[in-house]
């Protein structure tokens, strides 16, 4: 149509969105076999909170984006009224979601790293982090589903919407959300503001802890004492330590920088359109929504792929299982043993 996309324009768009859909299915399915397969990083608590975050992407990439791009593409919505409603609930079901999970996850590394040992073991126990789980896909549905299925939305823009869900020109339908102001405000600030208020609270504090480190190692590396009370040089131990804490706080700008520039447009945008009489231009909303989707996508990059223990299991899965890409035994593959039995047993010696 006339107000719709170009040939060429409609060719890059659908190479672009399917790169944006196949980064985000294998990203994210990579991320939840490698948990499944691999005992150690079961074991880490984090861990339960990227894969439920994961599994959370898998869907916005297989429910949501799909229908998008045909809609975008087609410029044509032909899956009716009833399903039009359903995609949409299940768009900020989601999408929601996924962003709580991020916020779990801040708080999980804020304990973690800012806090003593026991403190973590106390906040983080098996119940918490499920009712943390529970609570990132039972809130978005308060937002979702019911507002949304009831018509909460829509209420005093009802003849606005139909307006703008039926192109004459183009004899076109759309789906059409459009959401007045109290649910705009509501929904922005559970799905966003306040996810977003937590997270750079906890990442802040991170940071601090992070340079803080950095800092205490460097004065002692200049006054030439031992890192840890032991009698050895300390450059070597000091200046890894050093360097994993810095590169630490550099990966924590990396994921606050990604998120805020993925969805800060859109939540603002969401806050502001109703107050200026609906007035944004479509395309403007197609392309803040889809930047909020490609964070689906990086998801998994951002706090799986910069992970030493899952590039690991990435390697293995990927390169079937590859003898190189597994973890080194206890006993070491340098240093000779022999074997002898004491008393009926057997028992290594090197």
């Amino acid at each position: 149509s006339s107000e719709g996309f170009g040939i060429a324009e409609k060719i890059v768009l659908l190479t672009f969105i399917s790169a944006v859909i196949l980064m985000a299915i294998l990203g994210n399915l990579l991320v939840m076999v490698a948990v499944c397969r691999d005992r150690q990083l079961r074991k880490i608590k984090t861990n339960y909170f990227i894969v439920s975050l994961a599994f959370a992407d898998l869907l916005v990439s297989v429910l949501v984006m799909p229908f998008g791009a045909i809609e975008l593409v087609q410029d044509n919505w032909i899956y009716g009224e009833m399903f039009c409603l359903v995609r949409t609930s299940l768009d900020v079901l989601l999408t929601t979601a996924s962003i709580l999970h991020l916020c779990c996850i801040s708080l999980d590394r804020y304990y973690a790293i800012c806090c003593q040992p026991l403190v973590y073991r106390n906040k983080m126990t098996p119940l918490r982090i499920a009712v943390m789980l529970g609570g990132c896909w039972v809130i978005p549905t308060f937002i979702s589903f019911l507002p949304i299925m009831q018509g909460w939305n829509s209420i005093g823009i009802i003849d606005l919407i139909q307006q703008r869900q039926f192109n004459k020109a183009s004899n076109s339908t759309y789906c059409i959300f459009m959401v007045n102001k109290p649910y705009a405000i509501t929904c922005s600030v559970v799905a966003f503001y306040i996810p977003f208020f937590l997270m750079v609270l906890a990442y802040y504090r991170i940071y601090i802890t992070a340079r803080e480190h950095a800092r205490q190692i460097q004065v002692l590396q200049r006054a030439g004492a031992p890192t840890d009370g032991r009698q050895h040089p300390p450059d070597q131990h000091s200046t890894h330590r050093m360097k994993t804490e810095t590169k630490a706080a550099k990966t924590l700008c990396i994921i606050m920088g990604c998120f805020c520039l993925c969805w800060a447009p859109f939540f603002v945008t969401n806050i502001v359109d109703p107050f200026i009489n609906y007035t944004v231009p479509g395309k403007l909303w197609t392309a803040f929504l889809w930047l909020g989707y490609i964070n689906s996508g990086l998801n998994p990059f951002l706090y799986a792929f910069l992970n030493k223990s899952f590039r690991r299991a990435f390697l293995i899965i990927l390169c079937c299982g590859d003898e190189r890409y597994r973890r080194p035994s206890i006993l070491g593959q340098t240093v000779p043993c022999s074997t002898t039995t004491i008393n009926g047993s057997t028992h290594v010696l090197r």
